[in-house]
């Protein structure tokens, strides 16, 4: 249970509060590459830790990020028009570079210097790994690029969307390392979809409902570590990369490949949901990129330019009772991520959680709030948060069967580690 104060300060990420100055350290998953194909392609709104932005890739392809806003009378730049290594506002035609400078002012006379006064604010943006970052921090600080082995990886090797997830970051992101309820809400999709079918170690989680759960700190953020049984004298380990602020990398089932979440506020209230599947040694099948694309595992079949899935809280899920009933799903709900959605969602836009009786299956989720909490006091204070240095970013998700009497540490030492041409470690 926390206090009204920690509630608050782990909620918050507007700028000048604490979570808002710590997140505005890192590179932040902005937009999805397909937002902005091409050079002078219409404009996107972005909205980003309640920042109202506009985003926009100029003649020559370079990506910028500046206020939504034009700085003459407040019109939406989103109406403007890309052309010419600039967007011009419709209503007047002031015209913005990538970096917010103003270029032109049509009605002041030629010889002005009116338009070296006008300046919208702007952020540095990289394209990489299918992703549009933005860098919304104090520029002296910007750190290096992120390295995640999936952003790295050949474009055929990974496949890279987003879901609206209509309640706080938080509690969006609390669900993803909540590994308990696998076997409960999601009891009767671990063994069917094509992402997880055909694995051992989907049967050993459906086989022991009851998983023990050990959670340990890394350089990065934490290992939470899931064991259930396997066969006599062995246990099946997942084990499930947490990444400050607020990335994830699940251990993959069998043959399929690693998947992975970021959930990037919107404002308080909403967030994003980017959702990875990768594999770091070939290729995406056709069946594997098809299961991604209809929605399938955790992924979500969402269109631009909201990105909001079929199955949302207006229409409860499309939650089937009848399916309930008869065991063919546990909540009556269809889809693993939708799931997910439906009860974080069902919480309100920001849970209360001075209200919450947390138990020893929550460790993960207690131990997290505590490394945001200390890194957000930690930096009002000058100390640099963990996971800017790229080295903490290249890591791995696995899943394995080892012995009782194994040393964990020892064991999963390698697996655990983003290796150039090494598959990943699953069972």
């Amino acid at each position: 249970m926390l206090t009204r104060e920690q509630q608050e300060l782990l909620t918050q990420t507007t700028p000048g509060t604490p979570m808002g100055e710590l997140f505005r350290r890192y590179w932040v998953p902005a937009l999805l590459s397909e937002e902005l194909p091409e050079p002078d392609c219409p404009p996107v709104r972005v909205k980003l830790l309640s920042e109202a932005l506009i985003a926009f890739k100029d003649t020559q392809g370079r990506i910028g990020l500046i206020d939504e806003f034009c700085a003459h009378r407040g019109v939406s730049l989103y109406f403007g028009r890309n052309e010419e290594c600039g967007l011009r506002c419709p209503y007047h035609g002031w015209k913005y570079d990538i970096n917010g400078h103003c270029l032109e002012v049509p009605s002041e006379p030629e010889d002005s210097n009116f338009r070296k006064k006008v300046k919208l604010k702007s952020y540095p943006c990289v394209e990489r790994g299918g992703v549009i970052w933005a860098y919304m921090g104090e520029p002296a600080l910007k750190p290096e690029l992120p390295a995640f082995e999936w952003a790295t990886v050949a474009s055929r090797h990974r496949f890279v969307s987003k879901w609206l997830e209509q309640c706080n970051h938080l509690q969006a992101m609390e669900g993803g390392i909540d590994s308990c309820h696998v076997s409960f809400l999601h009891r009767y999709d671990v063994g069917n979809d094509p992402l997880h079918r055909e694995s051992k170690g989907a049967v050993y989680s459906i086989a022991d409902p009851d998983p023990k759960l050990e959670v340990t700190e890394s350089a990065a953020g934490l290992l939470i570590k899931s064991r259930r049984n396997a066969e006599p004298g062995n246990y099946y380990w997942r084990v499930t990369q947490w990444i400050m602020p607020w990335y994830t990398l699940i251990p993959p089932y069998g043959r399929h490949p690693i998947t992975g979440n970021a959930w990037v506020p919107i404002d308080d209230e909403s967030c994003w949901v980017f959702v990875i599947g990768y594999h770091p040694t070939r290729p995406l099948t056709e069946e594997e990129l098809t299961a991604m694309r209809e929605g399938q595992g955790i992924f979500v079949k969402a269109s631009p330019p909201l990105y909001r899935a079929r199955a949302n809280k207006d229409n409860d899920y499309l939650i089937d009772r009848a399916a309930q009933k008869a065991g063919k799903t546990f909540s009556g709900v269809r889809g693993i991520s939708a799931q997910d959605a439906a009860v974080q969602e069902s919480m309100g836009l920001i849970q209360d959680r001075t209200k919450e009786h947390l138990v020893s299956t929550d460790n993960a989720i207690i131990m997290a709030r505590q490394r945001l909490m200390k890194a957000a006091l930690g930096l009002q204070q000058g100390i640099a948060p963990p996971a800017l240095d790229p080295e903490t970013h290249r890591v791995r998700s696995a899943s394995l069967v080892l012995p009782k009497q194994a040393v964990f540490q020892e064991a999963t030492k390698e697996a655990l580690r983003a290796r150039p041409h090494v598959p990943p470690v699953s069972i």
